[in-house]
């Protein structure tokens, strides 16, 4: 499998790390915290790690380190605009359940 980004998402990180001036891609990573357990963290990236598991999506780089890749391998990555809100919504078939708040989720 692998981590995959959609053309939306790809397109506001690339004018981000434009914007920044420096950057290869973005960081994609779980945590563990919250009611269901694990957590996305998402950061920008500015050097790609020995160990991280590089993919390529929309000429956009997604960094994932061996850790967190058992729990995300599948997740689409997108960026979505709802009315005033707007932010990265993660697809991942993974997922068994979210908390209510929808900060975790549960593999």
């Amino acid at each position: 499998m692998a981590v995959t980004m959609t053309e939306a998402a790809a397109r506001h990180v690339s004018r981000y790390l434009g914007r920044r001036g420096k950057g290869v891609g973005v960081r994609l990573g779980v945590k563990t915290t919250g009611c269901s357990g694990l957590a996305y963290k998402l950061e920008y990236a500015d050097d790609v790690a020995p160990e991280d598991t590089v993919f390529e999506d929309h000429g956009v780089k997604v960094l994932v380190d061996p850790k967190s890749l058992p729990y995300i391998d599948g997740t689409e990555l997108d960026f979505v605009r709802e009315g005033l809100n707007e932010g990265f919504k993660f697809h991942n078939p993974r997922e068994k359940d979210r908390c209510g708040c929808g900060e975790s989720f549960r593999v």
